[in-house]
């Protein structure tokens, strides 16, 4: 595997682990203005884990 790859799935891995907790507060019982923030913070991280899936999936060589 290549280090960009490496590096691309890693950054993944963090991304998902960032992401965990906004979801934990998402869950709970609902505080409107902790729900808003996490609500905004989880999008914005899901937003990027897509875009490392797309990156990560570029830099995969192709099957033949």
């Amino acid at each position: 595997m290549n280090e960009r790859l490496e590096t691309l799935k890693k950054a993944r891995d963090r991304m998902i682990e960032d992401r965990d907790p906004h979801a934990k507060v998402l869950a709970a019982p609902l505080d409107r203005e902790k729900a808003e923030r996490a609500r905004n913070k989880f999008v914005e991280l899901q937003t990027l884990i897509d875009a490392l899936d797309r990156a990560i999936s570029a830099e995969k060589p192709a099957s033949a």
